[in-house]
């Protein structure tokens, strides 16, 4: 009997040993696949909810949505401007044109004021949201490419990697971060819009959207709108995606490209 029950007793303490051993294992995977859930950036698709027409000819530069209206910022040097769209016909009810010398680029609202940039004229014009009456100019140093603001700062790209923070009253930089998806510096940084506590950001020459903790740059979510384009009459004659718009009322997202006869309304999904 006390050779058995010492046979019994040694192969128990195997079997804890063993399950012991496999529980540890078991948190070990678990603790790693915990720790890239977090530290990988989520991935996310989308939904088309309704399309709209969209003027083929606008290059889009920036896209902002308020109070039923898209308020869009056109490029190109002689056709740059600031325009009032109606969402569901694309009809344009009021326009601002830029002086040719200017290629317009994106757009936000503060307050009661509409905010356009240029590309390479390192200067922005600020102007009544009502009357489109140009308020005042303001300069910058870097190239202008995207523009959103969270309520404190206008955050500004400029095709690199970084977001500028400037102040809404003196244009001055407050700071600057970089953005990065864990170690790599996400370059060409377009079409900005501030969502939920995130900046959304097109990044230039794909169909991605990322999705940016404005506090440490880090990228935390990737929005694939590929095969948008497919919904496209021709295709091959658009543009670059481009113009991200957000009805903050609503939970809509608004999203177009340069010369895309459309504007779709999203959801995103996961």
């Amino acid at each position: 009997m006390g050779r058995e029950l010492k046979g019994e007793l040694s192969t128990a303490k195997k079997c804890v040993r063993m399950l012991f051993f496999s529980f540890s294992l078991f948190w070990i995977f678990l603790s790693i696949f915990y720790i890239q859930c977090i530290d990988g950036a989520s991935l996310y698709n989308y939904e088309i909810i309704k399309i709209y027409p969209h003027d083929s000819n606008a290059f889009t530069q920036g896209l902002i949505y308020s109070n039923g209206y898209l308020y869009e910022g056109i490029g190109q040097y002689g056709q740059s401007a600031l325009r009032k769209v109606e969402v569901e016909t694309g009809k344009v009810v009021k326009e601002y044109r830029l002086p040719s010398q200017y290629f317009g680029e994106g757009i936000t609202l503060w307050k009661d004021r509409l905010i356009q940039l240029t590309w390479k004229g390192k200067k922005g014009f600020v102007y009544d949201k009502e009357t489109f009456s140009l308020i005042k100019e303001f300069s910058f140093e870097t190239e202008g490419w995207g523009i959103t603001q969270d309520s404190n700062f206008l955050i500004m790209s400029d095709g690199s990697a970084n977001l500028f923070f400037l102040d809404p009253e003196t244009f001055q930089q407050v700071k600057k971060i970089e953005v990065r998806d864990e170690d790599k510096a996400i370059k060409g940084l377009n079409e900005l819009e501030y969502v939920r506590g995130k900046v959304y950001a097109n990044v230039w020459l794909t169909e991605q959207i990322a999705v940016i903790n404005p506090e440490t740059g880090l990228v935390e979510g990737w929005i694939n709108l590929t095969g948008l384009r497919g919904h496209l009459d021709s295709p091959s004659k658009a543009g670059v995606l481009n113009g991200i718009a957000y009805d903050t009322v609503q939970d809509k997202f608004f999203v177009t490209g340069k010369f895309w006869p459309k504007v779709f309304e999203i959801r995103i999904t996961p």
